[in-house]
């Protein structure tokens, strides 16, 4: 290693909740983020003085600064904080920044993660303009189109992956099964446990209940179940999109400290990952669903490494068409994607789950003995991000 190699000395999130009515319903994404900044800098024994800055994926949450807010809640008053907004890549995107400024020499200790609460988030109002109309709108990545709509992922992300890479709706059914079965398997053989902290949450009658297991993956669902789910749009002939193979609308955060290997060297710290290479990528937003297949292969030659050389990969289920295509396209052994869950499964927090993706992916490979790994997603708007990370043996 170089004295700038960029090294994950400690990692935290919260279980994931179901939105609007889960867990973690009463708990916006201030707190959830505050509270993963604040037990991944715990976990890390680095002096709460060294820390350079604070960056959190947040998206559809009104602006404002959220990473310094948890900054500040957390105690770290002299890391400044930056958000940062990829959309559904906003966690793993703040995690290739804080390592770019550790790799470059400029920080030496970074917390990096993301925070997203469905249940809360702010739901805006605008004046149509032209008119005295009022609207309810939201910051729009894309100009809105039939074949792209720039409010319906279902048709933007989910059905034009399928379509472009032939995915049938038993495919995609039996993956979003799959999934669900991975995750509560993980759930019951403690795999999740080195990851997630658990939170003390208020109940609105003055008590409160420890939250420390993800309570999306259902037991119960099947081929059967999910085959006789109505499809999303049935004015589209031979749509396929259900809510059984799309990701959840969550809540959560994650977060992990990063530092440059010096600094983990002179202070006894473990590297429990180590950040080889990342790359973005942009393409027109009718593409948003297979952009992974673009980013993956750029992530990969910067890394000097080719699929074969990967151990195990995280591509996020926003759609279980994406995960199936990207697999399907760069031609990745599918039984090494995914192992614990994914969107379909665990859920999918916008913003948080980049982070959680490379969290997992590192507590499985020390399970495993070390390794190689990538976790990549699309994004909205037409973009796609991937992240190549290497696992020392523990």
């Amino acid at each position: 290693m170089t004295d700038h190699e960029a090294v994950i000395v400690s990692t935290a999130r919260t279980a994931i909740g179901t939105a609007v009515k889960g867990s973690l319903v009463d708990v916006d994404a201030f707190e959830l983020g505050t509270r993963a900044v604040a037990e991944a800098v715990r976990r890390s024994g680095v002096d709460p003085a060294d820390i350079d800055d604070v960056v959190l994926g947040e998206s559809l949450y009104g602006g404002g600064d959220i990473a310094r807010y948890a900054a500040i809640e957390a105690g770290l008053f002299g890391a400044p904080g930056v958000a940062h907004n990829r959309h559904c890549a906003s966690g793993l995107v703040a995690v290739q920044t804080a390592a770019a400024s550790i790799r470059s020499g400029m920080d030496r200790v970074v917390v990096a993660g993301g925070t997203n609460s469905s249940s809360t988030a702010p739901r805006a109002k605008r004046r149509r303009p032209g008119t005295d109309e009022v609207e309810d709108w939201y910051s729009p990545t894309h100009r809105n189109s039939a074949e792209a709509p720039n409010y319906d992922m279902s048709i933007t992300v989910g059905w034009n992956a399928a379509v472009k890479a032939g995915v049938s709706r038993e495919e995609m059914d039996a993956w979003a099964l799959r999934s669900h079965q991975r995750a509560v398997a993980g759930i019951d053989a403690g795999s999740f446990k080195e990851e997630i902290f658990p939170i003390e949450v208020p109940r609105r009658d003055g008590t409160s209940f420890t939250f420390e297991v993800d309570e999306h993956p259902r037991r119960t669902t099947s081929m059967e179940r999910l085959a006789g789910l109505k499809v999303l749009h049935p004015e589209i002939e031979g749509f396929s999109i259900t809510a059984g193979n799309a990701a959840g609308a969550n809540d959560g955060a994650a977060a992990m400290v990063i530092t440059d290997s010096s600094y983990a060297a002179a202070n006894g710290l473990e590297a429990l990952g180590v950040v080889r290479a990342w790359a973005s990528v942009g393409v027109p937003p009718v593409d948003t669903g297979i952009a992974p297949t673009l980013a993956i292969p750029k992530a990969l030659r910067r890394a000097g490494l080719s699929v074969s050389d990967i151990d195990l990969w995280e591509i996020n289920e926003a759609f279980a068409s994406v995960a199936v295509a990207a697999s399907r396209l760069l031609e990745i052994d599918d039984s090494r994607v995914n192992i614990l869950g994914s969107g379909c499964s665990l859920g999918h927090p916008i913003a948080m789950t980049g982070a959680r993706q490379v969290i997992t992916l590192i507590h499985e490979l020390r399970r495993r003995g070390g390794g190689l790994a990538v976790s990549a997603m699309c994004a909205g708007g037409g973009m796609a991000s991937a992240l190549v990370l290497e696992v020392p043996a523990p």
